[in-house]
């Protein structure tokens, strides 16, 4: 499936991802091979779990990971489909 993203998508997602801490949120949760754990994520931070948890919130809220809740508990992961529509978008500058 093709996602088309309008600019007011593109601009969600290029000011989640303009934060360093959420990109290498981005990057932990897509070196792993399933869906990451929200304390496994704050275990590799040096951030309160609340300032992760924003982190998680806007990146969620950009359509860059899906959150699957059991529970008290939530695991993610990123929605590829949304981020290959956004790198597409990006190369069509032909940069």
């Amino acid at each position: 499936m093709n996602t088309k993203l309008d600019l007011k998508k593109i601009e969600k997602i290029s000011k989640a991802l303009g934060d360093p801490y959420r990109l290498k949120i981005m990057e932990l949760i897509n070196k792993e091979k399933c869906a990451l754990q929200c304390a496994t994520i704050i275990d590799k931070f040096e951030l309160s779990q609340s300032t992760i948890s924003h982190h998680v919130k806007q990146l969620i809220d950009a359509d860059l990971l899906i959150a699957e809740k059991d529970g008290r508990n939530a695991s993610y992961q990123v929605n590829k489909e949304v981020f290959a529509s956004y790198i597409k978008y990006l190369n069509s500058f032909g940069c």
